[in-house]
């Protein structure tokens, strides 16, 4: 009997059961047939943050950021770079401070752009301050993900 994992499909908020071995392989939605994974970030309101950071049995590393803010806008398509080569490993989001602010409230986020990284449904890592692909991806796998 092989191990599984929880993955909730950014299409439809479904919670899929997919099999740790399979996890590569392009799973897809069991209820909306979509991929499960399509190597970039997830734009995020409370609602789908709130599923995927409590039901994902993998690691989430969220960005917290703001469309005025210039060191956000410029980590951006790092962002974008850091999912296509972290995925399916781990599921990234991107939360819009500014359309969310009772998320940054509530996770005392002072600056921006920001880093957290969620692992059952806790803050296990954090870091401020924009940085290129390799430092997220190097500083993701540094905190166990």
């Amino acid at each position: 009997m092989s191990e599984s994992l929880h993955i909730v499909c950014p299409h439809c908020a479904a919670v899929n059961r997919v099999p740790t071995e399979r996890l590569g392989a392009a799973p897809s939605c069991g209820q909306c047939h979509k991929p499960l994974f399509e190597g970039h970030p997830l734009e995020a309101g409370e609602a789908v943050f709130e599923k995927h950071v409590t039901r994902d049995e993998i690691p989430v590393l969220v960005d917290f950021w703001a469309p005025w803010c210039g060191p956000c806008q410029m980590m951006a398509p790092k962002f974008v770079q850091a999912a296509a080569q972290l995925e399916p490993r781990v599921r990234l989001l991107k939360v819009d401070t500014d359309a969310e602010p009772a998320l940054g409230t509530r996770y005392n986020i002072r600056s921006i752009p920001t880093l957290a990284l969620f692992r059952g449904g806790r803050e296990v890592a954090r870091q401020a301050g924009a940085t290129n692909a390799a430092g997220i991806v190097q500083w993701v796998r540094a905190n166990g993900a």
